[in-house]
């Protein structure tokens, strides 16, 4: 097969799910959302796991900012140390971890993902929560859930629920990292295990 053709059955395999401005209402749903949930933005603190969650936890907090006219502490949680799955994977280079001046004992913590699939990148995030301090709750906000959980694990908060098979990814593009804004599913042909 050509190289031409490869690209091609890659580019016919992959399709885009949800577009920029999908992703901009999606965002500011969850922020109207959290607001609606927690009765406003006191104590409500936002942090985001990298890589693409740091981005839409900000994003997030901006539009929670908008209607509330005040700044939302935001910051980033790297969960690198706390996976299961260390020994299996080489790891990946530390993030950092940037916590809000205020802290997070007793206030309600939004962690904020791209996508939620097994449940093993939230799960190492409520351990680094925990080592950091003492929330008075814990809720997760993801852009895209798109099932197949291997712990007991729920987003309280969703932009959309994307049902996939075990033999496609998801990708999630945005702006600050990638050329735009958008969500693919490409199908791999291989299936994944319970890595």
């Amino acid at each position: 097969m050509s190289s031409a053709s490869r690209s091609h059955d890659h580019t016919a395999a992959s399709r885009e799910v949800i577009d920029a401005s999908d992703i901009a209402r999606a965002l500011t749903r969850i922020a109207h959302e959290i607001l609606e949930r927690n009765k406003g933005s006191a104590n409500v603190v936002i942090l985001g796991i990298p890589t693409r969650g740091v981005p839409l936890a900000a994003r997030i907090a901006a539009a929670m900012a908008n209607v509330e006219g005040v700044e939302i502490p935001a910051g980033s949680l790297d969960i690198t140390m706390y996976r299961d799955d260390l020994r299996l994977h080489p790891a990946r280079a530390l993030e950092p971890t940037d916590i809000p001046a205020g802290g997070i004992d007793d206030a309600v913590v939004i962690l904020v993902d791209d996508v939620l699939f097994s449940g093993r990148t939230i799960r190492a995030a409520l351990d680094a929560v925990n080592d950091l301090g003492r929330p008075a709750a814990v809720q997760l906000a993801v852009l895209v859930d798109r099932g197949h959980r291997q712990l007991p694990i729920r987003a309280d908060f969703v932009g959309k629920n994307l049902p996939t098979s075990l033999s496609e990814t998801v990708r999630v593009t945005l702006s600050e990292y990638d050329d735009n804004d958008g969500v693919v599913i490409s199908n791999t042909n291989v299936s994944r295990g319970s890595s």
